[in-house]
């Protein structure tokens, strides 16, 4: 079976898009595996699959497969992504448009100067809903973001346990660049707390508009940037005080502006994606 594909990236964060409407796309964890290989197969960090919606009122279905086979709920440098394929592809003639997930309806929008931004939907800010197991611990109130105390490999991190569709556990630290963010970031992810795993965010604040974050993703490992984690970095930062909306997002592969009003207010999430190559392979 060939398989017609694009790759592209959002600040570095790569991925395979993948167009399920005018192919037929079926295969297993294994091949999705060997698609995001960079040594066997195309490599990226995500595979993203553009189908038709299964919902009246919405444009596209959209699904995300992690480099480790396993399907997941959202990615924001993602949908991006994703909104510059199917424009770039003409599968639709709208600047915005509405894409349904496994964790809900995201609006992505392509911007006149290129960028595109995304309504990420509000946080998910209950630890049962992240899902978070808080049964044990004590946790400290800093402005109105609730930190819970999380033991790493011996030594008490205090993390926000927040979703935007999928779940992270954001810090701050000192210096980003020192933190121990592959061999934390691991132990985080797989934390028996997080009945589901996490995306573990590491942030530095630099003053109250910007800030530098580095993430472990869940299934992925380190990515050069996380769009969510940017999100949930952002809003964890703004309920502790720390900062005001908007935000720049400084990651490894390039910059993010992140806006939030609080509350139940939807995340707004602005940055580039680029497509790389066109391509087919043969599974």
């Amino acid at each position: 079976m060939k398989i017609k594909f694009t790759k592209m990236h959002g600040a570095g964060n790569d991925f395979v898009v993948v167009d399920a409407i005018n192919q037929q796309i079926s295969l297993t964890p294994e091949q999705w595996r060997f698609i995001a290989d960079r040594r066997f197969g195309i490599g990226a960090d995500q595979i993203l699959v553009v189908e038709k919606p299964q919902s009246a009122g919405v444009d596209f279905r959209y699904r995300i497969y992690n480099a480790d086979g396993g399907e997941v709920e959202q990615c924001g440098n993602g949908a991006r992504a994703f909104v510059r394929f199917v424009t770039d592809k003409k599968l639709t003639d709208k600047n915005a448009i509405r894409v349904e997930t496994m964790s809900g309806i995201i609006e992505p929008r392509l911007e006149a100067n290129g960028n595109i931004t995304v309504d990420m939907g509000a946080p998910i800010l209950l630890p049962q809903d992240v899902p978070f197991d808080t049964e044990g611990l004590t946790a400290r109130i800093e402005g109105d973001q609730t930190l819970w105390p999380l033991d790493v490999d011996g030594k008490t991190e205090w993390i926000a346990a927040i979703s935007m569709g999928n779940p992270h556990a954001v810090q701050v630290v000192g210096d980003v660049e020192k933190a121990p963010v592959r061999t934390h970031g691991e132990l985080i992810e797989r934390h028996v707390r997080f009945p589901k795993r996490v995306n573990a965010g590491f942030m530095q604040i630099i003053n109250r508009n910007e800030i530098k974050l580095r993430v472990f993703e869940r299934g992925a490992g380190e990515t050069l940037a996380c769009g969510t984690g940017a999100c949930a970095a952002v809003v964890s930062g703004i309920r502790r005080g720390l900062l005001a909306s908007p935000v720049k997002v400084h990651t490894r592969g390039g910059d993010l502006s992140i806006a939030w009003a609080g509350d139940a207010a939807p995340v707004m999430m602005t940055g580039p994606a680029v497509r790389v190559f066109e391509g087919e392979i043969e599974i």
